[in-house]
This record gives C-alpha cells, sequence and structure tokens, in this order.
C-alpha cells in the first residue's frame, strides 16, 4: 500500500461511547481503506449510528481516538475534519433553488467563481435540468441525490450516510442503491454508510461490519459474510438461515453429524468453531441452497447429499420463487427456497418430501450461542 492510499484511510482505535452506565459502544478497533465503500450494519440501538457520529465530530468517543489518514481527529470539531455528513432528513434549504443548495458550502467558504463545479456536480447526480427548482418540487430520491452533490462539493476525504434511503419506498430506495454506488465508483473517496437494511449493505457496500449490542460480530465482504457467518447473530440477520441442532459424530477433513437420526456431513473449514466428537454444534443451510421432491421421487437424490424428511407446512408463492416450511423432526420450521423453473404440483401443504443439499454448502456454528439471535420479530421491523 502507498503512503498516497493510506492517506485516506479512517481508523478507529479503541474508540467506545459510554451514556452513563450505558455502553452504546464497546472499545471499537477498526480500519477503513480509502476509497471504499464500508457498512455499519445492525438492528436499531447497536451503536452504528453513535459509531458514525464519533467519526464525524458529533459524539466525543469514551475512549480511544479516531484518525483520518495520518492527522488524529478524536478532538476536532466537525468544521474542521475533512468530513461531511448526509441524514435520513436531507435537510436541504427549502427557500434556495437546487443550484445555490449545491454551490452552499463552495459560497460559505468565500469562493467566488462557482458555476463549473456546480455545474460538474450537477451532471453528477443527473439533476442539470432541476438546477433552478425548490427543493418541494422535486421527488425523494431526487432530494437525496441533492443533499449528497451538496455534501461532495467540498471534496470531503470521507462522506458519512446515516440511514440516507430510510424515507424513501421501497422501489426507489433499490434505485438510489444503485445511484450512490455508481457516485462513489466515479468520485473515488470513501463512504461510509450506516443502515439497519441488510439487502441494502450488500448491493452497495465493498465491506460490511454488522454490529450487535455495541460490538462488531464479524467483518469482512457481502458474500462472505452471507457465506461464511461465524455467529448466531450473522447467519440470521444477513438473510436467513436454517440452524440445526446436532451431535458431532467424527471430525475430520469432513464433519459428520447426527440431528434426530439423519447423518449429514460438512467441511470442517466452514466450521467456525473446532468440532469434536461427541460434541454439539449448530449446523446451518441457507434456504435456497436446499432442493425439495416428493418423497415418490427420493430415488432421484444423488449419492452423497445431504439429506431429511419432512413435511410442508406452508408454502406461498413470490414470482421469483415458491417459500416453503417444512416440518421436520430435524428441524421444526425448516425454510426452503425454491425457484419456478418447472414446479411440481404436487407440492403442496401436508406433501411428504425429501430436503437435499450439497454438504459443500453447509456451515458449522458453536452451539453454546444463541439460536434465535440475530432473528428479526414482526415489532422490530415494523
Amino acid at each position: 500500500m502507498t503512503d498516497k492510499t493510506a492517506s485516506g484511510d479512517v481508523r478507529l482505535a479503541g474508540i467506545s461511547k459510554h451514556y452513563g452506565s450505558f455502553t452504546a459502544v464497546h472499545p471499537l478497533d477498526l480500519t477503513i481503506p480509502q476509497g471504499s465503500f464500508f457498512a455499519l450494519l445492525g438492528a436499531s440501538g447497536c451503536g452504528k449510528t453513535t459509531t458514525l457520529r464519533m467519526i464525524a465530530g458529533l459524539e466525543e468517543p469514551s475512549t480511544g481516538t479516531v484518525s483520518l489518514g495520518e492527522r488524529e481527529v478524536t478532538h476536532l470539531p466537525p468544521y474542521k475534519r475533512p468530513v461531511n455528513t448526509v441524514f435520513q432528513s436531507y435537510a436541504l434549504f427549502p427557500h434556495l433553488n437546487i443550484y445555490e443548495n449545491i454551490a452552499f458550502g463552495l459560497r460559505r467558504r468565500g469562493i467566488k467563481s462557482v458555476k463549473k463545479q456546480v455545474d460538474d456536480m450537477l451532471e453528477l447526480v443527473q439533476l442539470g435540468q432541476f438546477a433552478q427548482r425548490k427543493p418541494h418540487q422535486l421527488s425523494g430520491g431526487q432530494q437525496q441525490r441533492v443533499a449528497v452533490g451538496r455534501a461532495l462539493i467540498n471534496h470531503p476525504q470521507v462522506l458519512l450516510l446515516d440511514e440516507p434511503l430510510g424515507a424513501l419506498d421501497l422501489k426507489l430506495r433499490r434505485q438510489m442503491q444503485l445511484e450512490l454506488k455508481r457516485i462513489q465508483t466515479e468520485v473515488g473517496i470513501t463512504f461510509v454508510h450506516v443502515t439497519h437494511d441488510q439487502e441494502e449493505a450488500m448491493t452497495m457496500a465493498d465491506t460490511v461490519a454488522v454490529m450487535n449490542g455495541g460490538r462488531v460480530e464479524q467483518l469482512g465482504a457481502p458474500a462472505e459474510l452471507y457465506e461464511n457467518p461465524k455467529t448466531t447473530f450473522v447467519a440470521n440477520f444477513l438473510g436467513t438461515s436454517n440452524l440445526i441442532e446436532a451431535s458431532v459424530e467424527s471430525a475430520g477433513s469432513d464433519v459428520v453429524v447426527k440431528a434426530s437420526g439423519a447423518t449429514l456431513r460438512l467441511p470442517a473449514g466452514r466450521c467456525s468453531t473446532t468440532p469434536r466428537a461427541g460434541g454439539k454444534l449448530l449446523v446451518g443451510v441457507r434456504p435456497e441452497k436446499i432442493s425439495l421432491v416428493h418423497a415418490d421421487e427420493e430415488h432421484t437424490v444423488a449419492a452423497g447429499r445431504n439429506k431429511i424428511a419432512g413435511r410442508i407446512a406452508a408454502s406461498s408463492f413470490i414470482g421469483v420463487s415458491t417459500q416453503f416450511v417444512i416440518d421436520s423432526p430435524v428441524c421444526p420450521e425448516l425454510e426452503v427456497y425454491v425457484q419456478n423453473i418447472e414446479r411440481d404440483a404436487r407440492l403442496v401443504p401436508g406433501a411428504e418430501v425429501i430436503l437435499h443439499w450439497n454438504p459443500e454448502h453447509t456451515f458449522g456454528l458453536d452451539a453454546a450461542q444463541d439460536i434465535d439471535a440475530g432473528v428479526e420479530t414482526v415489532e422490530e421491523s415494523a
């Protein structure tokens, strides 16, 4: 890594935040590489916004330091830090048109000739034809882009985004995810994005830190976190996982486990804990990795696949796939997502079925954890 590249890293060293006896963020070490799109992901109250506010200078850390590049900024006020923040509320000036909203930061710094910079920024956020409109004449997504343009025109080293798409409806949010990713790629500066939306973090970020209870549970690329969760919280919070309580029969390069009479295998390299014969393990598999056949077709299942029997408890057709809930002695409510390519009319509630999947798609977690950690309830997601 060259000095130039290192110069824009955001480095948090042992930062924590206490409010009286409550610890919002436990001591945290985190390096966010320059030019990356980094997401802090977690449910409300997990400490992600507090962490972002400590980077911005809006909260003073109880311990530790915040550095931007080679410069420690822990005690600098927000306006002296090379960062800008975009909030969910956008906070645009209603009496100024879009052009003047974007020019605001430059004019405040006493820059006289702003036209080229503002025009370039309007082009970047694709709002050139709306320059003379007032914020209330724009859609939520357009207002969001104005807020991003206004923040970027000051050339911050880091752009902080605090739930910036939370106020948008689903379709617009999806569009804006791609827009923000495009803008970040074009300008090449570090984006640090706080969100509770798993899909949003996985769509946009190069690296995701999954936070829970003021700590980072796991850090990595979205695909790595999804395919190789290290805790039940990450397995359940990022998408859906079927977690099966099992006893370890043998542990070599392949681990063999028993769950309610079914024998399952998984690679030892996909276990987050060291499995030992006679010990317990939580065996996980994602719903879309599982194939489903009617019990009459059991003979069609290839040898060597993990296989369990069950009965369809419920099914729902959602266009691209049908989602099944399966009752099985191995696990009470297994979820299976089957793509709607060739639908078997026999796969209806009450039908006896065989579930099977590639052992390579199985992961193993420490059985001492709460099996339901990270499962969102209706109240939480409301």
